[in-house]
């Protein structure tokens, strides 16, 4: 037994004797009292019961009749519902403050999932920020990059523009020399010759025939030296018989001009391609082998045009001196800098890649490659695509 319990005890039996002469009209505050001093000391519900029992065995069963009994039991009933009242308080307002917590927690639970997802969201973007400033940093290296080449092609441009408008320049002025040299003397030659015809007596046929002679020579050498002038600057022969004809007839005055020794190998397919194919390949091919007699101080070259894997492919090889080339394909001497740029630019326009291979002392590759359209990578009936050699001695 508790220590408190008889105290209780002794104090619910007195309680219970007077409401119980009171009768149903007794005052309730009285009971709640017992109650409120029951719960301060620390008695439960199962406590109160149990005096409550001790109560009923003392005060109603002995000396009542059942009819007696049963009415007293209604009220004793009620004053234990009464005296019960703050006790049940108690638990009810533990129950719902247990029900709120239970809530709460439930809340705080839910509440720190989210937490910890958001967390990891906080984690992913953080990740995501991470790769993204490393990406601005890269793009950044990369853009400072272009920026520097941009800068440097500009100014290579700017270069390559002076360069083409002074090799523009001295063109015009050895037209401009030859013609006054050449084909103005020779006219003036021809005019003093007809007009000294004109004047002189016909008596002496012989003589006259010699001269006139003479004045049809220098017309035909007038004429060639157009012809010349008209080749150089854009060979008829490429537009009317093709690449191959053209090379060839290059080739042949190169070689009586420079003594140099040219190899030529074309396949006969190359007809097929375009106009502005086979313009692309004569210049370079014209362009190379210019800067091997101007620079390269060879023997030897070969001109070598295959078709192979989907490509037109021309090298122009050389035996002479070479030189050092730098990343970008061009020469680190500035002496074929335009030369190398201008068959570059040339390759591009078509779609093509250029390329040098060279070193001091072990000549000189350029190579050209130009994608086979698909048209011409078909051999028309009873024609065959093979490789075809052609030499010039």
């Amino acid at each position: 037994m508790k220590p408190n319990l008889g105290e209780m005890s002794r104090l619910y039996l007195a309680g219970l004797q007077a409401y119980l002469k009171a009768g149903p009209k007794a005052d309730l505050e009285p009971v709640r009292e017992l109650g409120r001093h029951a719960m301060s000391l620390g008695l439960e519900t199962l406590d109160l019961a149990r005096i409550h029992e001790i109560a009923i065995v003392a005060l109603v069963l002995p000396g009542y009749s059942s009819s007696n009994q049963d009415g007293l039991m209604g009220l004793a009933g009620m004053f234990f519902a009464e005296a019960l009242t703050p006790i049940e308080e108690t638990h009810r307002g533990a129950r719902e403050a247990n029900t709120h917590l239970n809530q709460m927690l439930k809340a705080l639970s839910q509440r720190t999932q989210e937490l910890a997802g958001s967390v990891e969201e906080l984690k992913q973007e953080i990740v995501q920020r991470k790769a993204v400033e490393e990406s601005l940093r890269t793009s950044e290296q990369t853009s400072s990059r272009l920026l520097e080449k941009s800068r440097q092609m500009q100014e290579e441009l700017r270069h390559l523009s002076r360069q083409l408008l002074s090799a523009q320049e001295e063109e015009r002025r050895k037209i401009s020399r030859e013609l006054h040299d050449v084909i103005a003397q020779t006219l003036t030659g021809i005019n003093v010759r007809l007009a000294a015809l004109k004047g002189e007596s016909t008596t002496n046929m012989k003589d006259l025939q010699s001269k006139i002679s003479s004045t049809q020579l220098l017309v035909e050498k007038s004429v060639d030296i157009v012809h010349r002038f008209a080749r150089e600057l854009r060979p008829s022969v490429l537009d009317d018989l093709g690449l191959i004809p053209a090379l060839q007839s290059f080739l042949k005055g190169y070689m009586e001009d420079t003594g140099i020794r040219v190899t030529l190998t074309v396949f006969a397919g190359i007809e097929r391609s375009d106009s502005d194919t086979r313009t692309v390949l004569y210049r370079i091919a014209q362009e190379a082998l210019t800067n091997v007699s101007r620079h390269a101080k060879a023997s030897h070259a070969e001109v070598n045009i295959q078709e192979t894997e989907g490509v037109i492919r021309m090298e122009v090889k050389d035996d002479g001196q070479g030189f050092e080339v730098d990343g970008t394909t061009q020469a680190k001497t500035k002496n074929n800098r335009l030369g190398l740029l201008g068959m570059r630019e040339r390759i591009e326009m078509v779609g093509g890649t250029f390329c040098v291979e060279s070193a001091p002392g072990a000549g000189t590759t350029i190579r050209v490659e130009i994608p086979l359209p698909a048209a011409a990578e078909k051999c028309p009936p009873g024609k065959s695509s093979a490789s075809s050699p052609l030499e010039c001695p």
